[in-house]
């Protein structure tokens, strides 16, 4: 079975809001075997509306459409679905006595409502309701020849409520469908085309129905094994078996499931497991290596404070560096790093330091280093490591670039904490 998912609104056309239902929604079509083929935006047109819906029709199984269906006069969708299925809007009392209730619980009294929140509760005559407990707007099911068509309200948290509430698991008990199950590998420290380089004799012999993605972002690659068929068990077993050659193949790299584990969540369970403490110090990355640790829940087990350490006078003030240093190495230098590593961990007394430095861009402040290189060191148990990285523009790769790395240098150290302690500089890393 294959959806198209249509958003309705002039705001994601001219780039006002971003989308973010379409993948939401197809996230969870996936989840119960409906590929989506298509994602469309539209504007609040009613004869782009119905074009839409004429060209999808018969071509897909399911339509879903969010947005335009708020009280005011821009929103127009179910109107257009009444001219679509040549219908009319009929009051829903149920979703009536819904709204009546909502704006009561609102303002603590019981109120008339204005005639456009009382409109509210009309849907099309032919139309299911799906019911919306967190808005004023119903979704609605309508089916035209063999594709079923289904609205719902552009507010997100209303759309996942009617998604995974109602919509879903009306699906499920109506529709038959085959299994898909997707198995996402976490790797970290090696590129896309020499993983694929590694791993192509292996993907070359996967079975037909288990297919194989890349999915690289700033320093990591996520392969993802989706199976399709209908015996669950056949697949499940196969993708096991599967994954254990990749492991054989791939192991040193892999960090765990994308469905389970990120490199964050190993890191947090590698730490507690050893009843270890890491602070960061920040400069280029400004606290972001500190949110990614603490978005793993009970972060504050392991992880103690930040230092952002933005500008020189925080760096000499509040970490201890000495003006002299930074004048004689750069406050983009191995040397600064080190120090910063080394100072964060002892100012807040724990087992490890992470420090980093560098020119983000697009200006390379006055230092003599060029715009992406970054200096991160780790301080810890086993001595210090620090390093120099050459991460290339924009901006936004290098801060990502230098997030993933030094968290998977800390796991690195963690893991050989129990060799003799040492300090290693590598003078250059291109990545």
């Amino acid at each position: 079975m294959n959806a198209t998912i249509v958003t309705i609104g002039d705001e994601i056309l001219i780039g006002q809001i971003t989308d973010t239902n379409s993948g939401y929604i197809a996230k969870a079509l996936d989840h119960i075997g409906i590929d989506v083929h298509e994602m469309l935006s539209v504007s609040d047109d009613r004869a782009h509306i119905l074009e839409t819906f004429s060209r999808l029709q018969d071509k897909c199984d399911f339509v879903l459409i969010t947005g335009g269906l708020g009280p005011t006069k821009d929103d127009i969708t179910k109107k257009t679905l009444c001219e679509y299925f040549d219908d009319t809007l009929v009051q829903d009392n149920s979703v009536l006595a819904h709204v009546e209730a909502l704006f009561a619980r609102i303002t603590g009294r019981v109120a008339p409502l204005l005639q456009t929140n009382i409109d509210q509760a009309l849907v099309p005559s032919k139309s299911q309701v799906l019911f919306n407990h967190f808005g004023t707007a119903p979704g609605m099911w309508l089916q035209k020849g063999k594709t079923v068509f289904v609205s719902m309200p552009g507010v997100p948290y209303e759309m996942k409520g009617i998604i995974d509430n109602v919509l879903i698991p009306k699906i499920v008990s109506e529709f038959r469908r085959p299994y898909i199950i997707h198995r996402t590998l976490m790797t970290y420290g090696v590129g896309e085309s020499m993983l694929a380089n590694m791993i192509a004799a292996w993907e070359d012999n996967l079975p037909p129905f288990i297919k194989l993605a890349y999915l690289p972002s700033p320093g990591r690659v996520r392969l993802r094994l989706s199976a399709r068929g209908s015996n669950k068990a056949i697949l499940e077993n196969e993708l096991i078996s599967q994954i254990s050659q990749l492991q054989q193949l791939i192991g040193d790299v892999i960090v765990g499931f994308e469905e389970t584990e990120s490199l964050e969540v190993v890191l947090g369970r590698e730490l507690s497991k050893r009843n270890l403490s890491v602070s960061t110090a920040e400069s280029c990355t400004g606290g972001k290596i500190a949110q990614v640790i603490t978005s793993v829940p009970g972060a504050s087990a392991y992880f103690k404070g930040s230092v952002v350490a933005y500008s020189k006078d925080v760096k000499i003030n509040l970490l201890g560096i000495s003006r002299e240093v930074i004048k004689e190495n750069s406050v983009v230098s191995a040397v600064v790093a080190t120090a910063m590593a080394e100072n964060v961990k002892n100012l807040l007394g724990t087992d490890y330091g992470i420090g980093v430095t560098g020119n983000a861009g697009p200006a390379t402040d006055d230092t003599p280093e060029e715009v992406g290189v970054v200096f991160i060191a780790v301080s810890g148990l086993a001595g210090t490591v620090v390093s120099r990285f050459e991460f290339g523009q924009p901006r936004e790769k290098v801060i990502d670039r230098c997030v993933v790395k030094a968290l998977e240098i800390l796991k690195d150290e963690i893991l050989k904490a129990d060799k003799t302690p040492y300090t290693v500089f590598t003078p250059f890393y291109k990545q």
